[in-house]
């Protein structure tokens, strides 16, 4: 019989929309009243008014790349926490430099939820070899282990052989870390002719976890389940035993736009993750991450019933610069949004000869009407101030892999 976290998971998923959506307004007017950052982003929005998920898209859209410049003008969190920077636990520093709070609750981050569906249990001895220093990814994984009773050995990154005798001495039973990092532990082992046989679940995270890699541990009788979350947010979302997609966390609503706008896509198209949280301390309202992912049809044959999605699938932000001019996804959907006949759009960038040309590759269902690419291309110029040249084609033959913006330039 499958084991869960808590009766949360396997709710009915009308039941988690509602209760969902009927928190959502309470946690509006937490951020307006407590955030100096949401009062000004969030202005004019009624709170009570927020009911339901036509209403969310509505709201502005808070996206990642805007941390560094909102965070400039008003340290360290662009007046996005709710909690006084004093009452907080920790603060952290990603590239930029980005600063993410950490405040003082039990399972801060949510990590717990993940660990569990990866086998983690209580009494386990779990290596954490996630960075300690300044990113939260050590800090995030370890309170999520205590929180089930772990025994965290804090190891961080680095020093293999050191690693190795760790887990062969202490008969460490769990790990967490990236993918690639667990691969030179066993590979070092083995050069070492250690016994690492104690170690049975890994929990992994932060890069690509290859398939093939996967096998070979689980060969070893290495169990290993990624997970997805970011500096900002936590957990996102974890894979269970079936091994189906990723499931979204439970105090989150998730949400898949078209990238360059807000507006959602439908279920099973691929767009920017963009997520609110209901964290008190930090909560963000309509957080882009930049990430691109699509829903996954259904429930986990796990029995999970929230949301799955396909996990980590780029990056959304796909501006490129033509003629040395920068083209941003959202003036491709202003385009969209002025010929109604376009269902969907994929600006392609290349240079043959050495000059850059743009074409918009255009959906359309029947025959285009006379006249409209010619009025494409006045407004491709108008909101570009850059010629481009327009193509037809049928319903479903553009690629459904969330790109907006195609960089096909080819370089010597």
């Amino acid at each position: 019989m499958p084991e869960y976290y808590d009766s949360l998971e396997t709710r009915d998923p009308q039941e988690r929309e509602r209760s969902l959506m009927a928190a959502l307004p309470g946690q509006i007017a937490h951020a307006k009243r407590n955030a100096a950052g949401w009062a000004r982003i969030l202005a004019g929005v009624d709170p009570q008014a927020v009911t339901g998920r036509a209403a969310l898209a509505r709201l502005p859209i808070t996206r990642k790349s805007d941390l560094v410049a909102l965070q400039k003008a008003e340290r360290p969190f662009g007046g996005l926490n709710a909690t006084p920077v004093p009452q907080l636990g920790k603060i952290f520093v990603s590239p930029g430099p980005i600063y993410d709070p950490e405040g003082r609750g039990h399972d801060w981050w949510g990590a717990a939820r993940a660990l569990f569906a990866a086998g983690f249990r209580s009494g386990d001895l779990a290596m954490n070899t996630f960075a300690y220093h300044f990113t939260p990814a050590g800090s995030m994984l370890e309170s999520g282990a205590l929180a089930l009773g772990c025994v965290v050995v804090p190891s961080g990154s680095g020093q293999t052989e050191m690693q190795v005798a760790t887990i062969a001495d202490l008969r460490v039973s769990a790990y967490m870390g990236t993918p690639s990092f667990l691969k030179l532990i066993v590979g070092k082992a083995d050069e070492l002719n250690a016994d690492i046989g104690s170690l049975k679940k890994a929990a992994v995270g932060a890069e690509y976890l290859p398939s093939a890699l996967r096998a070979a541990m689980g060969a070893r009788g290495i169990r290993v389940l990624q997970s997805y979350a970011s500096a900002d947010l936590g957990l996102m979302a974890y894979e269970s035993e079936a091994l189906e997609g990723m499931i979204l966390d439970e105090g989150l609503i998730l949400e898949i736009v078209r990238p360059g706008t807000g507006d959602p896509v439908s279920d099973g198209e691929v767009g920017e993750v963009v997520v609110t949280t209901f964290n008190l301390d930090y909560p963000l309202i309509r957080f882009g991450t930049g990430d691109l992912s699509a829903v996954l049809p259904g429930a986990s044959p796990c029995g999970r019933t929230n949301t799955r999605i396909r996990g980590w699938m780029g990056r959304a932000d796909q501006t490129v610069k033509v003629k040395g001019m920068f083209v941003h996804p959202s003036q491709v959907a202003e385009i969209v949004k002025r010929h109604k006949e376009i269902l969907q759009a994929r600006l392609v960038v290349d240079n043959p000869g050495g000059n850059d040309r743009m074409t918009l590759h255009c959906e359309v269902k029947g025959a285009p009407p006379a006249g409209l690419d010619r009025a494409i291309a006045d407004s491709i110029r108008d909101i570009t101030k850059l010629r481009g040249e327009v193509a037809f084609a049928k319903p479903g033959e553009l690629a459904n892999d969330g790109k907006v913006i195609e960089d096909a330039k080819k370089y010597d």
